[in-house]
């Protein structure tokens, strides 16, 4: 099959085991999700109340008020209020950047309190907002937060899990974000109905409560036996090592540590430079395209302007929160379908099969849409269709959720060799949260003007990415994190950047300027 490895089945296995110290460390570092999840969850729902438009986006609101002859693919298309939700992304994306170097240079347990308590701040500025410039620079703080900890949670669950374990870990991460999610449609459902219009300030002020959960755990964390041995404290990483795994057999799996770390410093010294060279050619185009793709699917359209878009198709405002809320039922409970499959399965199985249903979902909403609204944007829906329509987004949020939502995460933070690590895992953040912002920017300037085509786009990309996926990505399943790079030797197309296939850390690389 394209793109498959046996290395999984004939690699080297380390001794040890999960244990309870691993299990609660990685729980705890993966409440990193629920700031991101929790923004995604509360920004689409304020946005559709109607006392937060009326005292930030007075145009907005009167637009909405217009009777029903209005075009209902346009009337929530502002550019400020779209400015609004994607500012968060922007900002994401420049922190991590920056995260990358401290990632690397103080470990990432530091990442994660600096963002949890980044991110308190800005939660505070928004709950407390009196115009629009003070709800951007709340957004913005909320984006740098998210920014370190998408650099830094995945790769930490990742480092501290044991091989065999690693994709059941690490998308505890998304699962977290699904639950963030899911408590943000509740909280926005429940303030909504608050007398007197102010429910949105606390959905917004309690973005406050996972950054402290998050900020307070990272306090107790212990850093990476990866971290450790890169930061030059090798003594101190084989003594985690033997604490995460259960055992004091460790030379094994230590030995890998300090060859990476050795391959680490005669590299050069500035990790972006050493991404570009031909050799991690692979690795780029994963860091490049899998968090780009993801993005692509449309999920965070449906997740973070699903009030939005179910108002526009028609529900009332409570029925559109709680739409909202049954959506983000079947995110959270679709993910724990990849955490208890992933290390069976395999990553390539859940992407096929969620990418085949994200395909054929998506088209089928495009066109009971399309049946119903046409291009004038004016219909009346009765109930059964709109329960189809929320049927059919719950198949395309399931489908996600067991696949590209926690595997977009899984996949990149797994596949980089140490020296490129911190550096790679930035370059994933900044695709993802790049066309993160550019679709939220952009989302409902392109619902006014493709109206339901949007949906086909969408399903488009779809089939390319499943495509990709298919041809180009091997799996990764139970391959130990530092033997990860003989993956590439053994694949069809990547193997042409690898001279000898299958010889993990001692593989020869080609350094020939060869375009391909």
């Amino acid at each position: 099959m394209a793109g498959s490895s046996s290395f999984a089945e004939k690699g080297k296995e380390y001794p040890g085991k999960m244990t309870a110290f691993v299990f609660l460390a990685c729980l705890v570092a993966s409440s990193g999700g629920l700031i991101f999840g929790y923004d995604i969850g509360i920004s689409g729902g304020v946005t559709s109340m109607d006392p937060f438009l009326l005292k930030f986006f007075p145009s907005v609101y009167a637009k909405e008020q217009e009777v029903v002859e209005t075009n209902q693919y346009c009337k929530f298309d502002s550019t400020l209020l779209t400015l609004f939700t994607s500012s968060l992304y922007l900002a994401a994306l420049v922190a991590s950047l920056f995260a990358g170097y401290i990632t690397k240079k103080c470990g990432r347990r530091v990442s994660m309190l600096g963002g949890g308590v980044i991110f308190l701040a800005g939660a505070i500025l928004n709950g407390l907002a009196q115009n629009v410039a003070m709800l951007i620079i709340g957004r913005i703080f909320l984006g740098i937060g998210v920014g370190f900890s998408n650099q830094s949670v995945p790769l930490y669950l990742s480092e501290m899990a044991p091989a065999k374990m690693r994709g059941m870990l690490n998308i505890s991460f998304q699962l977290m974000i699904t639950i963030g999610i899911l408590a943000a449609n509740l909280i926005n459902y429940f303030t909504a109905k608050i007398p007197g219009g102010w429910g949105w300030r606390v959905g917004l002020g309690l973005a406050a409560v996972p950054a402290v959960i998050m900020a307070g755990g990272s306090l107790f964390l212990p850093d990476t036996p990866n971290s450790l041995v890169a930061r030059g404290k090798p003594e101190k990483a084989r003594a985690m090592l033997r604490r995460i795994r259960g055992t004091d057999d460790v030379d094994l799996e230590f030995d890998d540590l300090i060859a990476a770390s050795d391959a680490t410093d005669a590299v050069a010294a500035n990790p972006w430079s050493t991404l570009l060279q031909r050799r991690y050619r692979p690795q780029l185009a994963m860091a490049l395209l899998i968090p780009t793709l993801q993005q692509l699917t449309g999920i965070n359209v449906v997740m973070f302007y699903a009030p939005v878009l179910f108002k526009t198709i028609g529900f009332g405002s409570t029925a559109s929160l709680m739409s909202a809320v049954i959506t983000g039922l079947v995110n959270m409970f679709a993910t724990f379908v990849s955490i208890a499959t992933v290390d069976r399965l395999g990553r390539r199985k859940l992407l096929l099969q969620g990418g085949t249903q994200m395909i054929l979902a998506q088209f089928v909403l495009g066109t009971l849409i399309a049946v119903k609204f046409g291009t004038s944007g004016v219909a009346e829906i009765s109930r059964l269709y709109a329960i189809g329509v929320v049927f059919c987004i719950c198949v395309f949020v399931s489908a996600f959720a067991w696949s590209w939502g926690p595997l977009g995460w899984l996949v990149p933070s797994e596949i980089f060799p140490l020296e490129i690590r911190s550096a790679a895992q930035s370059a994933v953040v900044v695709f993802n949260m790049t066309f993160t912002f550019v679709i939220a920017q952009v989302f409902l300037m392109l619902l006014c003007r493709l109206k339901f085509g949007l949906f086909y786009f969408f399903g488009a990309w779809e089939v390319l990415m499943t495509l990709f996926v298919y041809f180009f990505l091997p799996e990764t399943k139970g391959i130990p994190i530092e033997e990860m790079d003989a993956i590439w030797g053994q694949h069809w197309y990547w193997k042409r950047f690898v001279v000898h296939g299958g010889g993990g850390k001692n593989n020869k690389v080609e350094m020939t300027s060869t375009a391909v």
